[in-house]
């Protein structure tokens, strides 16, 4: 594995964790999460809006 290859592997992980952070900050504190971190998660932010509460 190159440099590179590594380096950008460590990026990604950091830029997950930090839209991962961010986003369980913005449901605790009952807001929606900006539309690019649950992107960078996985999560299509129109299904994310269709999530009622319980």
């Amino acid at each position: 594995m190159s440099n590179r290859k590594v380096f950008s592997a460590i990026g990604d992980f950091f830029t997950v964790f930090g839209s991962a952070v961010a986003a369980s900050r913005a449901v605790e504190a009952g807001r929606k999460p900006r539309a690019h971190d649950l992107r960078n998660l996985g999560v299509d932010p129109g299904a994310f809006d269709k999530i009622g509460r319980f």
